[in-house]
């Protein structure tokens, strides 16, 4: 099947003389299920490796359901982050987002995978938040009193209890994922109705569905920003509850957009190998896909040097301890790690136009900037924790070696399901006016 697929494009490559013709086969090639195979695998063993850390008693222990909140939360990354980009596409238009649409679908169509994921976080949160291991404020005060907490933390969990308590959480989780549900489910299924419109390839038809989802997405967009920023607060920046950001969850929804766009890239680059995609993703949407990474990391840069300048310039008492932890007691060679390989190594090989029209290269960078992403999600969590807080070490701590394996097998069970859904539905939105404009000859050399 994958060489009828390799010889069907190499018949409709014919040059830049005119149109190409929309390939016979709109389906995902054999080849991805190879791929979801290799995930399975992947995240079967990585998973069987973790149950060693339960060798190390309590230590292990949280630190098992500490990696597991960092690999679930880089997936809800990924199908947030795609939610996102579907809708901003669909108000925006532009060729690369036809090209990529049908991917961002697949990884959107995983969230009742986040949905069953954040489960375990709910049950045993208590191990993870402050708020959850004393849900109310006489609990709160006898943990300060017992030396548990400071008063500080004390004082801000009982003003916060509205928002962090065991059932607030329950119902934010609620909320978000049922808005996403219903999200996702809507964009999906107009998506499919668009395909067996009576009157597809119409100018009628394109405008109708166009108009619809337009006025559709642009609500949505906003409504997902707050609420994806209420859920980011709660069970990421809540793990201290002293902490404060006005921008916490702008940084999270660019860094969805890294990596989602890291992703998507990844997947159209491997899928070109083969029809549909060896005719429809073109160098041009590739090299458009290179430079919106790039406008995304230098975005990435700016948000959170800002705030890192304004909180060190302020110097409050309040603010500073949260990078004070961060970056003393062997954290320093996390965080430059986190800026050399998340910022400055993207950042310097997205200035290069040749790059980003290569595949072989862009396929490395892709996986680079995944592998980035986790490195910073690790270095946001963990320090978060009394026993870490400006003390990283490995001696005595082997526990610390779950943020390797265990996000492993979560990320890789989530590609799995992305790589099912993958093949569910055709790879290319064959009712739209871009559709024919990607079978036009390259026109950047």
């Amino acid at each position: 099947m994958a060489q009828e697929h390799e010889q069907h494009g190499a018949e409709l490559t014919h040059g830049h003389h005119g149109p190409r013709a929309l390939p016979s086969i709109l389906t995902a090639p054999d080849a991805v299920k190879a791929w979801k195979m290799r995930a399975t695998i992947v995240a079967v063993v990585f998973g069987l490796i973790s149950l060693v850390f339960l060798a190390f008693g309590s230590e292990g222990y949280n630190h098992l359901l500490r990696a597991y909140l960092m690999g679930v939360m880089t997936c809800f990354n990924f199908c947030g982050g795609a939610l996102a980009f579907l809708l901003v596409q669909y108000v925006s238009g532009g060729k690369w987002g036809a090209v990529l649409r049908r991917p961002l679908e697949a990884m959107t169509r995983t969230i009742w995978v986040i949905a069953l994921m954040m489960l375990p976080i709910l049950f045993w949160g208590k191990h993870l938040y402050q708020w959850m291991r004393y849900p109310d404020a006489a609990s709160e005060m006898a943990a300060y009193h017992a030396g548990k907490i400071s008063q500080e933390q004390a004082l801000t969990a009982i003003a916060k209890l509205s928002m962090l308590s065991r059932t607030s959480g329950w119902v934010q989780y609620a909320i978000v994922i049922g808005f996403m549900f219903f999200v996702i489910w809507l964009l999906n299924s107009w998506s499919a109705a668009r395909d067996r419109d009576p009157a597809a390839g119409t100018m009628s038809s394109f405008d109708k569905w166009r108009v619809k989802f337009e006025n559709f997405s642009g609500p949505m967009l906003v409504l997902y920003v707050i609420l994806m920023t209420d859920f980011v607060i709660v069970f990421v920046k809540a793990l201290d509850v002293t902490w404060y950001s006005s921008v916490y969850g702008l940084q999270f929804l660019v860094a969805q957009g890294y990596v989602v766009l890291a992703l998507g890239m990844l997947t159209l680059i491997l899928l070109s190998r083969y029809e549909p995609m060896k005719t429809m993703f073109r160098i041009t949407e590739q090299h458009d896909m290179g430079k919106l990474a790039f406008a995304f990391v230098m975005l990435n840069i700016y948000l959170t040097f800002a705030e890192f300048l304004i909180i060190w310039s302020g110097n409050l008492p309040d603010e500073i301890p949260w990078y004070l932890h961060r970056i003393n007691g062997g954290w320093w060679t996390i965080c430059s790690l986190d800026v050399i390989c998340h910022w400055v190594i993207p950042f310097c090989i997205l200035l290069s136009r040749d790059f980003k029209r290569s595949r072989h290269r862009m396929i490395w960078l892709c996986v680079f900037m995944i592998g980035a992403r986790l490195i910073d999600m690790f270095w946001l969590i963990e320090p978060n924790f009394s026993d870490a807080a400006g003390n990283l070490h490995l001696a005595g701590n082997f526990g610390i070696l779950a943020y390797i394996t265990v996000p492993i097998a979560v990320v890789a069970l989530w590609m799995a399901v992305y790589l099912r859904e993958l093949t569910t539905r055709p790879l290319i939105n064959v009712n739209d006016p871009d559709t024919q404009e990607l079978l036009e000859p390259e026109h950047a050399h």
